[in-house]
């Protein structure tokens, strides 16, 4: 019993660096990903979301959604550090993997890409509404799009939707514009308006509307216009991000696309871009800012003071760098500010950037004594956010530190040296004359 007992502790220290390995803030990159499928057969029909995945040094792990055996941690260690749920139709999970263990699973700091379409669970409902996303309440409902639809699908009931609302941000969709229409098919969703952390990527056209295609409307649609969202994306507070589509079919292989009213006919649909792209920042390939420690001084000085004076001139700075996807890279940026802080911000400044990652600038003291906190709190749309802040104490004048004179009060040792003469003249007058 003793000999098992060692075996077990033996294979446990060697199984724990193992399992350590994970989010790392020098390689943010190196990933390990949980894909979960309803079906194996999606390894085939969406191979080059897959295979542009592996490409990228992600090392990726195939399981049923009900695997028996499924778990995201050992030892209380987290196995993955990225999560795909391609299984919308599973009403259960296997394994120890549930709703709430998802939920645990994003709020640790790990990433999750969520597919559904119109066999959506309660499952997947659940998970996306924690995100705060709220599907169609009506399970058989698709969007629908009489002007914006592929001409693919001119005879049909124009479900296959050609959309190009894209957000316009470099850092979650890259640089390089995606020109041909992302094809969609699936359910819609709306965001949650308390929610002000997860927002549209995909959004759908002012024509679009959500109902039964094979049945009559009869009432209007609860969902209409550009309030329906097709993708939308999560960023948490610990920076954990997350990517919610109501289409499956929009990370397949599918080519080839028209917009209807269109002239232009692309060879290729602009999903395996749009989808490409996302899945960089989702994984922190782009927009991943790291900053180094806050640095404060006296002006003329290199060390750092243990307490300020009222009234002293400071130098303050910061290294920022972001993730380029290999390496860390300058960040270059004219909106990073910088809080002299104490229960509200005494001094708010713009940091100067000198394009090698160092931001910095200079101030005065104000003439308030206190704890003080340089605080800088950076929140742009795609990176993440930035929260460091550094206590320091301001003292005031010691008693020998004034000025012997002060220039405002000359007027008082006017009045009290008026006063003296004025007294000496009345005496000498009172005293020797008649």
């Amino acid at each position: 019993m003793m000999n098992l007992s060692r075996s077990v502790a033996l294979i446990s220290l060697f199984l724990l660096p193992l399992l350590s390995f994970s989010f790392s803030v020098d390689n943010p990159t190196d990933r390990r990903v949980l894909v979960l499928l309803d079906d194996l057969s999606l390894k085939s029909s969406h191979s080059i979301f897959f295979n542009n995945l592996k490409s990228r040094g992600f090392d990726l792990d195939f399981k049923l959604a009900d695997d028996s055996k499924l778990a995201l941690q050992r030892y209380g260690q987290y196995l993955f550090d990225g999560l795909i749920i391609f299984a919308p139709s599973t009403e259960r999970l296997g394994g120890s993997l549930d709703s709430k263990s998802i939920a645990d699973f994003v709020d640790s700091g790990r990433d999750l890409i969520l597919s559904a379409d119109t066999s959506a669970s309660d499952l997947i409902r659940g998970i996306a509404t924690e995100c705060g996303v709220d599907f169609d309440e009506d399970s058989s409902a698709m969007v629908i799009d009489h002007t914006s639809f592929s001409v693919s699908d001119v005879d049909g009931d124009h479900t296959l939707i050609a959309a190009d609302d894209l957000v316009k941000s470099d850092v979650i969709l890259g640089k390089a514009k995606i020109e041909a229409p992302v094809l969609f098919r699936g359910v819609a969703h709306s965001l949650n308006p308390t929610n002000n952390l997860v927002f549209k990527v995909l959004s759908a056209s002012p024509s679009a509307y959500s109902a039964n295609p094979s049945s009559k409307l009869s009432s209007p649609p609860q969902l209409t216009g550009s309030a329906i969202s097709l993708v939308s994306v999560m960023q948490a507070r610990n920076n954990a991000r997350v990517v919610i589509s109501g289409s499956l079919q929009l990370f397949s292989d599918r080519s080839g696309v028209q917009k209807a009213g269109s002239q232009n006919q692309y060879e290729k649909s602009g999903n395996e871009q749009f989808v490409t792209e996302l899945s960089k920042w989702v994984f922190h390939e782009r927009g991943h800012l790291k900053a180094g420690s806050l640095v404060h001084h006296r002006v003329g000085e290199t060390d750092e003071p243990a307490i300020y004076r009222i009234k002293d001139d400071l130098e303050f700075s910061v290294e920022i760098y972001e993730w380029s996807g290999k390496s860390w890279e300058p960040y270059v940026a004219n909106d990073v500010q910088v809080q002299f802080y104490m229960m509200s911000p005494y001094v708010l400044k713009t940091l100067s950037a000198d394009k090698k990652g160092l931001f910095h600038t200079s101030f005065k003291v104000p003439d308030v004594y206190g704890v003080f906190q340089f605080k800088v709190e950076y929140e742009k749309l795609g990176y993440t956010t930035l929260s460091l802040s550094k206590q320091i104490p301001v003292r005031p004048y010691r008693h020998n530190e004034y000025e012997r004179f002060i220039p405002t009060a000359y007027p008082y040792y006017g009045a009290c040296f008026t006063t003296m003469a004025g007294f000496f003249v009345f005496s000498f007058v009172y005293l020797y004359h008649k």
